[in-house]
């Protein structure tokens, strides 16, 4: 097995800091940092739900997702100035806000959409699963802003969700790849999952060859091992004052 550019150990995460109550505006923030992974999440409010949810007497919640023009290490002109989000944008917020939608009770949450906004300020590889762990704290936020308002009865909340990369490189499955080991990786997989243990996505896929039923089990033990420490970050973060 090489040594890995941080020096890390095969089954170990990136060290993590978690802050929430970040933005002075939103009614839900935090900040992630995963390692040279950087993202400010965001949870906004808006007392109106999509038109094809009118009538259903639920809310929602969805997400967008951007990286900041020198999140990498040179500089890309922002979505905006193109005029058209990439593929890839689009699949991203839209992997965040149904992993995040697992977590609330749409019918408790009312005629309300909250979107999330999920901003990388530096890249080293796993945006999208640190976007989705950092995201879930600024929805807990939000819910929690509604009940101290008075806006609504009770939480709506009704767990947890956190998200971590998975790959083999070398031949060897790793934890929580960073941007170098991910762009060697022979196979590489995005794991997203609740405090009870289940399954909310996999996304996996062979890069440089592909893998076994064995390779895939050791993955998805290494990402369930990582996503209990993100989940016990997330509860530490919210129990502490901001």
């Amino acid at each position: 097995m090489r040594t890995r550019p941080d020096q890390r150990a095969p089954g170990q995460l990136r060290p993590i800091e978690l802050k929430r109550s970040v933005n002075l505006h939103a009614e839900g923030s935090a900040m992630i940092r995963l390692g040279h992974t950087h993202v400010l999440c965001t949870a906004s409010i808006e007392e109106r739900v999509p038109s094809w949810l009118r009538g259903s007497g639920q809310g929602w919640v969805t997400a967008q997702y951007g990286m900041l023009p020198r999140a990498t290490e040179s500089r890309e002109e922002r979505e905006a100035a193109r005029g058209k989000q990439s593929g890839r944008t689009q699949e991203i917020q839209r992997l965040i806000g149904r992993s995040l939608r697992t977590s609330l009770d749409l019918t408790a949450l009312g005629k309300r959409t909250i979107t999330l906004d999920c901003d990388v300020i530096q890249a080293d590889g796993g945006t999208r699963t640190a976007a989705i762990t950092g995201a879930w704290v600024a929805l807990a936020e939000a819910c929690h802003w509604l009940v101290a308002k008075g806006q609504i009865g009770g939480d709506p909340l009704t767990g947890q969700t956190a998200a971590v990369s998975v790959g083999i490189c070398h031949d060897t499955p790793l934890l929580d790849l960073c941007y170098a080991e991910d762009k060697e990786a022979e196979a590489d997989c995005n794991i997203v999952m609740n405090a009870t243990g289940e399954y909310i996505e996999i996304q996996s896929s062979a890069e440089g060859r592909t893998f076994s039923r064995r390779e895939l089990d050791r993955l998805l033990d290494l990402a369930a091992g990582g996503i209990s420490e993100l989940l016990h970050a997330q509860r530490r973060c919210l129990d502490n004052p901001p």
